[in-house]
């Protein structure tokens, strides 16, 4: 069951470089069709710099890329504490739900980005991390300290 908990940690890792070259396939050939390159590849340039600069639809990867380096911080260590303590079919199943609503987040906010079904996917994977972490903290602060791993 270790494998299958890490399996949907792992998926999230491959589809958070996979927007980072989106982001970057989409960035590059925006920023050479540029007319007006004043500020930009200055020292010390961010992509937030490039925000007005480039047209919403190209940074709306960026933005996206930048939220699956935020929350999933936490479902991350969820996910390695679940399998340290021994995780359930039910961790497993949690962990691919929230994987797979971060997918259909990312690719609804890079390819359509309407504020009302983005809510309600952000909604939905993050009361989803919500169970993780409780069942996390359930599996610790309830291990049986008499029992030998």
């Amino acid at each position: 069951m270790l494998a299958q908990m890490l399996a949907p940690a792992a998926v999230l890792v491959l589809w958070t470089l996979i927007m980072l070259f989106w982001t970057a396939g989409t960035r590059f050939p925006a920023l050479a069709k540029l007319q007006d390159k004043s500020g930009i590849g200055k020292p010390g340039g961010r992509g937030q710099d490039l925000e007005g600069v480039l047209p919403d639809r190209v940074n709306w990867k960026s933005h996206n890329y930048s939220h699956l380096v935020e929350q999933p911080t936490v479902f991350y260590p969820a996910v390695l504490i679940l399998v340290l303590m021994g995780p359930t079919e039910i961790d497993v199943l949690l962990a691919w739900i929230y994987v797979g609503l971060r997918i259909i987040h990312s690719l609804w906010q890079a390819l359509v980005n309407r504020i009302p079904v983005r809510i309600l996917i952000f909604t939905a994977y993050t009361i989803v991390l919500t169970v993780l972490a409780i069942r996390a903290v359930l599996a610790t602060v309830f291990a049986d300290p008499s029992a030998v791993s």
